[in-house]
């Protein structure tokens, strides 16, 4: 009887193991820094990654959008943005990361940093930008001047990519959230 319950036992935890707080299995999941810190898992038709913990995912408003998250942070609330147009859609690396610095009036003493790495087959450049958000036309981005803000920004080549990643906000708030916008970025992973 001892025997069968301490089998019993091993079964129930090695279960207890297989599974996630979010229902499943860990098989799937990127081995990113956010995936061990309990983010949540965004599956897509051609890509997933991981939003780290306490990003609050949030329907997507636009029909451009494949996922979006709000940042919580201490200058208050930031929004993160997934953009996918389509197998080889949506322009080229430096055409986008040069709109997204042309959307802000960057700050005197602290020009763009530009970084590229590979993640799993992907090629990731990204961008670092503070200063003010201008005004979006026709309803993008803000619309008033938004001083103080902050644009992370990357463009994912992979497989049936590209996949562009913004980051808008306080820049109190997005400059905390950087370590968790590059562990999602590495965390990536083309279907």
């Amino acid at each position: 009887m001892m025997k069968h319950g301490r089998v019993l036992l091993c079964v129930f935890a090695l279960l207890l193991a297989g599974c996630r707080r979010d229902g499943s299995s860990g098989d799937a999941a990127p081995t990113a820094p956010a995936a061990k810190a309990g983010g949540t898992l965004i599956q897509t038709e051609h890509v997933r990654f991981m939003f780290p913990a306490g990003w609050q995912r949030s329907d997507p408003t636009s029909k451009m959008r494949i996922a979006q998250a709000t940042i919580p942070g201490p200058g208050g609330p930031a929004e993160l943005a997934v953009f996918y147009f389509g197998p080889g859609q949506g322009g080229g690396v430096d055409a986008n990361l040069d709109r997204w610095i042309s959307q802000m009036d960057v700050a005197s003493g602290a020009p763009p940093r530009r970084e590229s790495f590979q993640v799993s087959g992907c090629n990731v450049t990204w961008i670092d930008v503070a200063g003010t958000l201008k005004p979006g036309p026709m309803g993008m981005g803000p619309s008033t001047a938004q001083p103080g803000a902050r644009l992370l920004g990357a463009v994912v080549e992979g497989p049936n990519g590209p996949w562009f990643f913004k980051a808008t906000g306080p820049d109190a708030t997005v400059s905390a959230a950087r370590d968790g916008f590059l562990a999602m970025l590495k965390s990536i992973r083309a279907n």
